[in-house]
């Protein structure tokens, strides 16, 4: 069975979380023992895996020393930085609200040059191995280890190329997978494309980022009246990027950001098939063709937000 010892357990809350896992046979032969052993005075946090075939002795001897069992931490799909803190919190011992505070810590902020908004650059969606009984200054310091070896030599060479720093390009990668979340394989040309934008010094003009900026995550149509929503990540009436990511990008779209495809659209559209596809325009003219296509097939849909 798996049984968790928070961080400032007694060894009081120890028999009673071994007893409600029904892991002691004899309480008190377990109690008079492990005082024996010194465990009532040196209990270690932790989640621990305890076997069937363990007696006394060898339970009080894993408990004591402390080799608990690490578990698979993992997050991806996650659009801000409180659901991040609320994902990792379900987790490890760590909880939402020490995760959420230390990340956005104005020292901790300075630490690594970042700011609140764009903070959600440093973590680099994964699957990593902790400890259970991991804080939130543990965890946060783990996510600056796997952030430095991320952007190793390859992709800062690629990063320079395009003339954009670590976080722009995180920032981008987060509107290109909102932009894209079903076929992976054409990011990199939805990538191109707003490369494409940034150096005409066109705006973006991303629903996704209107979405976010509105923060209903439900809305499948962005309407005209979206595109007056006042926020610097409307980037329908502002230039650029927007001051931070729209969700933690994957690896994916960041290494789609890092390898785009080198064309000249700078338009797109989703076709009207609904194959999860977009049409890409070099004028606009074309691109509102594809639009009244794909406006046509919403309406056929019934879809109206």
């Amino acid at each position: 069975k798996e049984i968790f010892i928070p961080s400032e357990a007694s060894f009081d809350n120890v028999i009673d979380i071994l007893k409600s896992q029904e892991l002691l046979i004899d309480v008190n032969s377990f109690i008079w023992l492990a005082k024996q052993k010194n465990y009532d005075d040196n209990v270690k946090p932790g989640r621990y895996m305890i076997g069937k075939d363990l007696n006394n002795n060898d339970l009080i001897n894993l408990l004591r020393s402390g080799r608990q069992s690490p578990i698979n931490v993992t997050f991806n799909n996650v659009r801000t930085k409180e659901q991040l803190a609320s994902k990792i919190a379900s987790q490890i011992e760590a909880d939402s609200t020490s995760i959420i505070n230390y990340i956005t810590d104005i020292d901790f902020l300075r630490r690594l040059n970042m700011n609140i908004d764009n903070i959600g650059c440093l973590f680099i969606p994964n699957t990593y191995e902790f400890y259970w009984n991991t804080s939130a200054e543990e965890f946060a310091n783990r996510m600056i280890k796997e952030y430095q070896d991320f952007w190793n030599l390859d992709r800062q060479k690629k990063a320079m190329k395009l003339k954009l720093d670590y976080y722009q390009i995180s920032i981008l990668a987060s509107i290109v997978e909102k932009e894209q979340n079903i076929k992976t394989d054409e990011r990199p040309y939805i990538a191109g494309l707003y490369l494409n934008r940034l150096r005409k010094k066109m705006k973006l003009e991303s629903d996704p980022t209107l979405i976010y900026a509105i923060g209903d995550f439900s809305i499948n149509r962005v309407l005209n009246k979206d595109k007056r929503v006042k926020s610097p990540y409307n980037t329908y009436k502002h230039k650029g990027l927007p001051p931070g990511p729209i969700c933690i990008p994957s690896i994916n779209s960041i290494d789609a950001v890092l390898n785009a495809v080198d064309h000249d659209f700078i338009f797109m559209c989703a076709k009207e098939d609904f194959s999860g596809y977009h049409n890409f325009s070099k004028t606009y003219t074309q691109h509102l063709r594809y639009a009244r296509k794909y406006q046509k097939a919403l309406n056929k849909r019934r879809i109206m937000r």
